[in-house]
C-alpha cells in the first residue's frame, strides 16, 4: 500500500487553501495536523478516508462547497495509487495515456481495436488535449459513481483509468471510423464531455472502448402470438440483458386466458404465464454483473387479460398471479379516455379472436385525427359483432384499478397511443405499439416471426423472418452547465454526431435488433438539469415563464438537432427509409407549426438532401449520469434541497447544484408541487420531441382518486404521450421551505 509522504499531504492542503481560502477549511486543517500527528506514516488511502469524510461533514445547504473539497481529496488518493502503478508522480500521472493505452490494450481491459486504430504518435498527440483540471469540476458523489462504476479497472478491480481518460477513450471509441478530421472530432467530444455539458448513455460511458458489452440503452421487441415466438423473444430478452440493455416488451398481440389454440377452445393460459417467465429473464440473466436485468411489459387496455395485468406487481394476493419484478405499461386509445371521462362502458376482446373472425388485428389502428380515426371505427366494429365473445366494465372502474396499482406499486406507465402514432414521423414504415422501460422511446415496432427449422449439413438452420426490434441510443444535454455556457450550437452538433456513430460501432447481438438500428438510425438526444437551470434563472417552477422557457428552449433544441441530422446527411447519406416519411414530405414541421423563416429552410434543406436520423430526440429520466455530471436529474423536480445518497455500506450527503441564498427559494420540493404545472411545461415541450419524455408524477399519499384522475385526464387531454411513475409519498412530509417568507 502506498504511503503518501507528510509533504505531500501538505501540498494537497495548500492547493485546497489557494483555492477555497484557509478561513473556509480551517476545521479541515485542523484535523490534518490531529491525525498527522497520530499517524506520521499513515496510508494514502486512510488519510483520504478521513479527510474526504471530514469535509462532508461539514456539507449543509449553506456550505455546498464542502462536496468539491471532499472530491479533491478522494482525487489526490486515486493520483497517487495510479501513479504508483504507472511509475510516475501522482502531478504527472496524466502524461502516461499513452503508453497506458497500449498497455491496456494488450492485457485485454481496453479493446484491442483501440490500439489497432491509433498508432502511439496519435496517441501521444490526443493525451496533450486532457485537463486535469477538469476532473475538480465534479462534486464528491460525482467523482466517486464515476469512479466506482464507469471507468476501467484491472481483473483484481483496482482502478487503471482516471476520469479525463473515460471521457478521451469514449471520444476516440465514437470517432474511430470517422474518415476526415478525426483527431479534430475527437477534441471536440473530448471538450463537450469533460467540460460536463454532455452526458452519454450509461451503456456507452461504461462499456466504450472496452472489450464486453454494448453501446446502446434500451431495446423494444414485440412478441409474436406463437410458442416458437414467445420462446424465441424470451431468448432474445436474456441475450441483450446480459449485454446491459434494459427491454421492453409488448405482449399485445398474444392471445388472452380461455383463448383456443388450434381450435381447442379454452386452451390458451393467457398472458401472465409468458410475463413470469420474463419476470424470471429478468432475475436470472443480470446486466454484466451489475445489476439485475430490466423489463417491461407493454398491454393494451382492451385485452381481456388486462385486469391480471394490472395486479401483477401487488403485494398482496396469490403470488402465483404475481410477477413483482416486472415494470408494467398500458397502452391507451383516445377512446378509452373518453369513456372514463363520459363513465361510459369498456369492452375487453381477445386478440386472436379478432384476428381469427375479422381478419384483422384491433392493435394495429389507431386515430388519425384526434376524435376520429381508424381504431374507433374497427373497435366499434367489434362492439357490434355478437361473434366475438367480450368482457363488459364500466371504464371508471377500470381506470380505478390502474390507479390502484399506481398507488402502491408506482405502475403502470400511461401509453398515450393514438398521439404516439399521430406524431410518428416514420408512420409510412409502420406503427408504434409501446415504448422502452423508461416510456420515452417511441419507434416502429414489428415481431419476428418464425418460418422454418431443418437440418443442413449436419447444422440445425432456424429461419425467422425480422420484425422491427427497437433499439434507443442516448445522450443528454446538461442544460444546468450548457445553456448558460451558450453552447448548444457547438454542442448538439457534436452530439448529434456521437450518436449516430454509436449505430455503426456497436454489434448488437440480437439480429433483427441490428438490422432495425440500421433502417431507422433512431437516436435520443434528451436532457437533464431543467430544475437545475430554472433555478439559476430565478424561475419558479409553477410559472407562466417557466412554461414558456419549456417552449422556447426545447424548440431551439430541436431545430439544432434537426440541422446537425440534416448537414450528417450531406455528409453520409440519409436513413434508408426516409422517403416518404414526414421529414421527407414536410407533415412533420406542419404538424408542429414550424413556419419561421429559419425553420422553412430548414424544412427545405431536410427535403432535398434527407436527414441522417429516423428519430432524434428522447428525455430519458438519466438519474446516475446526472449526478455524476452535479445537476438534477431530467426534467424532474428535486426531491429535497440536502439528502444522503445511500449506497451499500455508507451515506453521502448531497445538496442540490448551485444552492445559495438565491436559488434556494426556487428548489421548491416535487412534492409540493402542482402536478399540473409539470404538465402544461411538459406539453410545451413535447411539441418538440418526436419521440418521448420520462415524465414522472409526484403525489401525496393523501391524494384522493378523483385529483389523480385529473391529472391523467390532464395529461391525455394536453397531448402527452405518455407518463412514467406516479410516485406518492411517505406518511411524513418535510415542511416545504420555499413556501416560506
Amino acid at each position: 500500500m502506498t504511503i503518501i509522504s507528510n509533504t505531500t499531504k501538505q501540498e494537497v492542503l495548500h492547493n485546497l487553501i489557494k483555492e477555497f481560502g484557509e478561513e473556509k477549511i480551517a476545521p479541515l486543517i485542523k484535523t490534518h495536523e490531529r491525525w498527522i500527528q497520530k499517524h506520521p506514516e499513515g496510508t494514502i488511502a486512510a488519510w483520504s478516508k478521513s479527510m474526504s469524510l471530514e469535509a462532508l461533514s461539514f456539507l449543509d445547504e449553506q456550505e455546498t462547497y464542502w462536496t468539491f473539497v471532499a472530491a479533491r481529496i478522494h482525487l489526490a488518493e486515486v493520483y497517487e495509487q495510479v501513479a504508483e502503478r504507472r511509475k510516475t508522480t501522482a502531478d504527472a500521472v496524466y502524461t502516461k495515456f499513452a503508453k497506458n493505452v497500449q498497455v491496456l490494450s494488450e492485457k485485454g481491459i481496453y479493446d484491442k481495436r483501440l490500439k489497432e486504430a491509433y498508432a502511439l504518435p496519435e496517441l501521444e498527440q490526443l493525451s496533450e488535449i486532457l485537463v486535469q483540471e477538469r476532473d475538480y469540476l465534479f462534486t464528491y458523489i460525482g467523482v466517486k459513481t464515476l469512479l466506482d462504476r464507469y471507468v476501467a479497472k484491472d481483473f483484481d478491480k483496482t482502478i487503471v483509468e482516471l476520469p479525463q481518460e473515460r471521457w478521451l477513450i469514449i471520444a476516440m471509441t465514437l470517432m474511430k471510423d470517422e474518415q476526415e478530421n478525426r483527431i479534430q472530432k475527437i477534441k471536440e467530444a473530448y471538450w463537450a464531455m469533460s467540460n460536463l455539458y454532455m452526458t452519454v448513455a450509461t451503456p456507452t460511458l461504461s462499456n466504450a472502448g472496452k472489450p464486453h458489452g454494448q453501446l446502446s440503452s434500451c431495446f423494444i421487441d414485440t412478441v409474436d402470438d406463437s410458442l416458437q415466438g414467445i420462446y424465441d423473444s424470451n431468448t432474445d430478452v436474456a441475450t441483450l440483458s446480459k449485454f446491459g440493455g434494459g427491454i421492453g416488451v409488448y405482449m399485445g398481440k398474444v392471445r388472452s386466458r380461455g383463448s383456443s389454440i388450434r381450435g381447442f377452445v379454452g386452451a390458451s393460459s393467457g398472458v401472465l404465464p409468458w410475463i413470469k417467465q420474463l419476470n424470471n429473464t429478468a432475475v436470472s440473466v443480470d446486466q454484466l454483473g451489475q445489476r439485475q436485468g430490466a423489463v417491461a411489459v407493454y398491454l393494451d387496455v382492451w385485452h381481456k387479460d388486462i385486469f391480471t395485468f394490472l395486479d401483477l406487481r401487488l403485494n398482496n394476493g396469490d403470488d402465483r398471479l404475481r410477477a413483482h419484478d416486472i415494470f408494467t405499461g398500458v397502452c391507451l386509445p383516445d377512446l378509452f379516455m373518453e369513456k372514463v371521462n363520459a363513465r361510459e362502458e369498456w369492452y375487453l376482446f381477445d386478440p386472436h379472436e379478432v384476428r381469427q373472425l375479422k381478419g384483422y388485428s384491433l392493435e394495429d389502428f389507431y386515430d388519425e385525427k384526434r376524435g376520429d380515426g381508424s381504431f374507433r371505427h374497427k373497435y366499434e366494429e367489434c362492439v357490434s359483432d355478437h361473434r366475438l365473445s367480450r368482457e363488459t366494465v364500466p371504464a371508471i372502474d377500470l381506470m380505478k384499478r390502474i390507479m390502484r396499482s399506481q398507488l402502491e406499486t408506482g405502475v403502470p406507465y400511461m401509453f398515450y397511443r393514438d398521439e404516439v402514432n399521430r406524431s410518428n414521423p416514420n408512420k409510412h414504415a409502420g406503427m408504434i405499439y409501446s415504448s422502452n422501460l423508461c416510456t420515452e422511446i417511441f419507434q416502429n415496432q414489428s415481431a419476428t416471426t418464425f418460418e422454418s427449422i431443418k437440418l443442413e449439413d449436419d447444422i440445425i438452420v432456424t429461419r425467422r423472418k425480422p420484425g422491427d426490434f427497437v433499439v434507443c441510443n442516448l445522450s443528454s444535454i446538461n442544460l444546468g452547465k450548457a445553456v448558460p455556457a451558450d453552447v448548444l450550437e457547438k454542442l448538439i452538433k457534436i452530439q448529434v454526431r456521437m450518436l449516430d456513430n454509436v449505430i455503426d460501432l456497436n454489434l448488437i447481438p440480437v439480429p433483427q435488433a441490428q438490422r432495425t438500428n440500421s433502417r431507422y438510425r433512431g437516436i435520443g438526444l434528451g436532457t437533464f438539469g431543467w430544475h437545475h437551470l430554472l433555478a439559476l434563472k430565478n424561475i419558479r417552477w409553477e410559472s407562466d415563464e417557466a412554461v414558456e422557457l419549456a417552449d422556447t428552449l426545447y424548440e431551439k433544441i430541436a431545430y439544432l438537432t434537426i440541422k446537425a441530422s440534416a448537414e450528417l446527411a450531406m455528409e453520409k447519406g440519409a436513413y434508408p427509409l426516409f422517403e416518404g416519411s414526414d421529414w421527407q414530405t414536410g407533415v412533420y414541421f406542419d404538424q408542429r407549426h414550424y413556419d419561421s423563416e429559419s425553420w422553412n429552410e430548414l424544412r427545405e434543406q431536410v427535403s432535398e438532401s434527407g436527414i441522417r436520423n429516423g428519430y432524434l430526440m428522447a428525455v430519458a429520466p438519466n438519474s446516475s449520469t446526472s449526478i455524476l455530471a452535479g445537476s438534477t436529474a431530467s426534467i424532474d423536480p428535486i426531491f429535497q434541497k440536502s439528502y444522503s445518497e445511500e449506497k451499500k455500506d455508507y451515506k453521502i450527503p448531497v445538496t442540490v447544484p448551485d444552492l445559495n441564498s438565491e436559488t434556494t427559494w426556487y428548489y421548491k420540493s416535487a412534492y409540493f408541487i402542482d402536478q399540473h404545472w409539470t404538465l402544461k411545461q411538459n406539453a410545451a415541450r413535447q411539441r418538440h420531441i418526436d419521440q418521448g419524455v420520462s415524465l414522472n408524477l409526484y403525489v401525496q399519499n393523501t391524494i384522493k382518486a378523483k385529483e389523480l384522475l385529473d391529472l391523467h385526464l390532464d395529461a391525455w387531454n394536453s397531448g402527452l404521450k405518455t407518463t412514467y411513475y406516479v410516485r406518492s409519498t411517505s406518511v411524513e412530509l418535510v415542511e416545504c421551505e420555499s413556501c416560506s417568507s
